[in-house]
């Protein structure tokens, strides 16, 4: 059974410890999180091995997305590296995504952040975990529009370091 990985890189033109902290710091990072014309509603956030990161992401159509990340590593500023799935209300359990029912439920995330001075290289890597053959299969046929996913969330990291350079 393949086991896939998705994988994308980009350069944001902040330094590492100010990307770290778009990514860590709740106010930070509702406004740039989640599909492109979203706003993420950080509902808890513990940023430890084994903390829990709950969200909901209201869509413009009214689709309510409820997420959950569990970290398994925390090394600022350099890596995090997380369980994340979809969830209901509560944090509680896991659920199917809601336009999916063959996405896994489960995908091992790894977000790297490279210091290139005033810039910062982030490479993140998807795989699904514990997945049936059938929930690789989805992953794997959906490889093409996470590229267009994350890359919609980080033009909006990319504008929210720009406006956040500009207010300093």
């Amino acid at each position: 059974m393949s086991n896939q990985e998705f994988v994308i890189t980009h350069t944001f033109n902040a330094p590492r410890e100010f990307v770290w902290k778009a990514w860590t710091v709740p106010a930070m990072l509702a406004q740039w999180f989640g599909p492109k014309g979203t706003k993420c509603d950080v509902i808890k956030h513990e940023l430890r091995p084994g903390g829990v990161f709950h969200s909901r992401l209201p869509s413009p159509d009214g689709t309510v997305m409820w997420g959950k990340f569990v970290y398994r590593e925390v090394d600022a500023p350099n890596t995090l590296v997380w369980i994340h799935s979809f969830s209901d209300a509560g944090g509680i359990n896991l659920t199917r995504h809601p336009l999916n029912a063959h996405w896994p439920l489960e995908l091992l995330t790894t977000v790297r952040f490279e210091d290139q001075g005033k810039q910062t290289k982030l490479t993140l890597t998807w795989v699904p975990i514990n997945a049936t053959e059938e929930e690789r299969k989805t992953f794997e046929a959906a490889i093409p529009g996470m590229n267009q996913g994350w890359g919609g969330s980080f033009e909006q990291l990319d504008e929210y370091l720009s406006a956040a350079a500009k207010a300093a």
